[in-house]
């Protein structure tokens, strides 16, 4: 897939304790990396989670995940987690995510992950406020 498909990246480099005896990530692992890189492309989208459901009674929660594991990462290693969008709906946001190691050209890992907009006060499904989803539209391919 092309760079322009992912216009978010954020760095993650492999610690000891995402990873198993053997010094292999942990497949939980990327499930967090996934999440954290989420967040802050969220974040610089101008949408701050911890805000959100305070001020708005908002938040995402993750509906589908489907991870497709390329190859292993290794203790030490120097990753991005890059994250795009392939849809925006009333109140849900589609994305789609990929881990690399950049010091070999080495995809790691493709994801696609559905995230639904709940109300933070009772867990029910509610549009994504219309400014919020004209920002996420942006930088979603038409």
């Amino acid at each position: 897939m092309s760079a322009d498909r992912y216009p978010f990246s954020w760095p993650v480099r492999v610690y000891w304790e995402d990873t198993d005896a053997g010094g292999v990530v942990y497949h939980a692992a990327y499930v967090q990396f996934l999440e954290r890189a989420r967040t802050e492309w969220l974040r610089s989208a101008g949408i701050e989670q911890g805000r959100w459901r305070q001020e708005m009674d908002r938040v995402f929660a993750i509906r589908s995940m489907e991870v497709d594991f390329r190859a292993p990462a290794r203790l030490d290693d120097a990753l991005v987690v890059d994250v795009g969008l392939s849809q925006v709906r009333g109140a849900s946001i589609g994305f789609v995510q990929r881990i690399r190691r950049p010091a070999d050209e080495t995809l790691l890992i493709e994801a696609r992950v559905k995230a639904v907009c709940l109300r933070a006060s009772d867990f029910r499904p509610v549009p994504i406020p219309a400014r919020f989803a004209a920002l996420l539209r942006v930088h979603c391919p038409a």
